[in-house]
């Protein structure tokens, strides 16, 4: 089973049709209990989430044929009779859901800590998978029809996640010499997050990378203008750094970019097994359609030379 939180809400049986949640109000109530799911949610809390500007005269009816909606939202036909998979229990919601379930976000989540991992360990065409799959699966928004400080406050921690991811992935096509794909993952992120230094730093890498150290050095100073007449502020040490070793080294020949077809379709942003892309590790999750881990055999990682690096903020 696959639960879609970015986007439409969206339940996928295995073999079967998805289920589409249409109500905003539904929608933020099942997302809040699924991603909570582990310790429940507090009913007043969920209410709250529900209505942010203010509880209707009847919220405790109302907020009862919400659940009931999204309790018959979860519920299979492999559910026993008189067993649902939503309950209130001492002023809680608890949701449960089948153990072997995939919820895009947090698939997006384990991929990118796993990918900086693969990163610093070298592993840089495992990074490069993961980090692209985690960014295809944020692809979209998270509850675009509500607000409030619970959706608020998702979406700055599922941006930070979608950063981490571009700039993880944009290192490691850097390593790898695949210079499309690590300039298209560093420019979106710095459209994305204008005064973020780490990912000025990726765009850094990826030109000297691409054997084209004057845009490196450009970069540089867009980043440094751009912080002294917004923030009034210098850059940091570490890009400083970056900057000085840029002066310091000759102007390095381009290398020739490895073929990146694998990636395509997890670029495209779907949710499909790529049985051209290798990935590092078995994944419980594959079977769903979890992008970020699409094969479940081990592969040989190639050697390759690691670009200098500018690590993440």
């Amino acid at each position: 089973m696959l639960i879609r939180l970015i986007g439409l809400v969206t339940i996928e049986p295995d073999g079967a049709a998805p289920q589409h949640l249409s109500s905003a109000q539904a929608q933020v109530a099942f997302a809040r209990l699924i991603l909570e799911r582990t310790g429940g949610t507090d009913r007043d809390q969920l209410a709250e989430t529900i209505w942010p500007e203010g509880l209707p005269d009847t919220w405790a009816s109302a907020l009862r044929s919400l659940v009931s909606r999204v309790r018959t939202f979860v519920t299979t036909p492999q559910d026993q009779p008189g067993v649902t998979p939503l309950v209130a229990q001492g002023g809680r919601y608890l949701l449960r859901i089948p153990q072997d379930a995939a919820v895009d976000v947090e698939c997006a989540e384990t991929a990118v800590t796993e990918a900086a991992e693969a990163y610093a360990e070298g592993a840089y065409a495992v990074a490069q998978q993961l980090a692209a799959g985690a960014v295809s699966n944020l692809r979209g928004s998270f509850l675009p029809s509500h607000e409030g400080e619970w959706v608020n406050a998702m979406r700055e921690q599922l941006e930070e996640i979608r950063l981490k991811a571009l700039e993880t992935a944009s290192l490691a096509s850097s390593a790898l010499g695949d210079e499309h794909h690590a300039l298209r993952y560093a420019e979106e992120a710095v459209r994305r997050a204008p005064f973020r230094e780490s990912a000025y730093r990726c765009r850094m890498a990826a030109h000297t990378r691409a054997g084209n150290r004057a845009e490196a050095l450009r970069s540089y100073q867009q980043l440094r203008e751009v912080l002294a007449e917004e923030l009034g502020i210098d850059p940091a040490p570490e890009t400083e750094a970056a900057y000085l070793e840029l002066l310091r080294t000759p102007e390095p020949r381009a290398f020739a970019p490895r073929s990146a077809a694998g990636l395509d379709p997890v670029l495209m942003g779907v949710f499909e097994m790529d049985h051209r892309a290798s990935a590092p590790r078995p994944c419980s999750l594959a079977d769903h359609g979890c992008v970020t881990h699409p094969v479940t055999h081990p592969v040989t990682h190639p050697v390759t030379h690691p670009v200098t690096s500018f690590p993440a903020a």
